[in-house]
């Protein structure tokens, strides 16, 4: 089982997410640069080298696991189809309408995955580490333990075994929510009519924001990734922070020191302490 045919506009694989991801982080970083939404609380240097570290750390475990067990969604997706698993391997429907279908159900899979981090104790463990951070950029959306995201791969892969999703799909969704997931992270500045353009289909860098507040009713809100529909369809959207975009504090409230700008912290932090909020 292997990815390395599979070609998205010519390129590999591979170099298409890549490239994909590393367009859209230097977009938002100039666009940040230009346009910013909130003044910075750590130096940008500090914070990025601490977000990108534990990138690389997740990239690692990531590569030590699938040497083991190779399983990703991409790869998960041409077995199910060589296998003949999977809803749309089964059903004859046109490949345009599958297509959309698997977009959507794959991105209410994250939507959920997500909820559910946030209720279950031993998982909000792992996912704090993502909520540390203090001031909310592109270099946030990467800041995700090694932990969530193996558990996020496991997921994503047995969606796609469900559903029998086709690989191109999956690829092209995979690299959607990350450049969403870069911008709707980012500290820009939106003009308020695209904002309100956006929101209804699309999350927002405000939009998510309010997902990032230190209190703990707004952190438990606005869960979309990509798309905001989910949020509104069951009545966890919230529109604003109780303390307003420029006046809520973002992080967690018990961690508003500067430990969290610091790797070894932030890779340690599903071990330490037990409360809650």
């Amino acid at each position: 089982m292997t990815g390395q045919g599979l070609s998205i506009f010519g390129l590999p694989e591979p170099a298409f997410r890549f490239g994909t991801f590393v367009a859209v982080l230097l977009a938002m970083m100039v666009f940040e640069a230009l346009w910013p939404r909130r003044a910075r609380r750590h130096a940008r240097l500090r914070r990025w080298a601490t977000n990108l570290g534990v990138l690389g750390s997740s990239y690692l475990a990531v590569a030590l696991v699938t040497l083991v067990v190779p399983v990703t969604a991409v790869l998960a997706a041409i077995w199910a189809q060589n296998a003949g698993w999977g809803l749309f391997n089964v059903l004859d429907w046109p490949v345009w309408l599958e297509g959309v279908l698997a977009f959507l159900v794959l991105d209410f899979v994250i939507w959920g995955q997500h909820l559910i981090m946030h209720k279950v104790p031993f998982l909000w463990r792992a996912h704090r580490v993502h909520h540390a951070d203090h001031d909310l950029d592109a270099s946030t959306a990467v800041r995700f333990h090694p932990l969530e995201i193996l558990l996020s791969i496991g997921v994503k892969a047995l969606a796609v075994i469900v559903l029998g999703a086709p690989a191109l799909v999956v690829v092209l969704f995979e690299a959607f929510v990350n450049a969403a997931a870069l911008f709707n992270h980012a500290n820009l500045n939106l003009p308020p009519w695209l904002d309100r353009w956006l929101r209804p289909v699309v999350v927002t860098p405000d939009m998510h924001l309010v997902h990032h507040s230190a209190k703990r009713a707004e952190t438990n809100s606005n869960y979309g990734f990509a798309l905001s529909i989910w949020d509104r369809l069951f009545r966890t959207y919230v529109r604003e922070a109780e303390g307003g975009r420029d006046g809520m504090t973002v992080g967690l409230a018990q961690w508003q020191d500067d430990r969290p700008t610091r790797l070894g912290f932030s890779l340690l932090l599903p071990f330490v302490g037990t409360k809650r909020d």
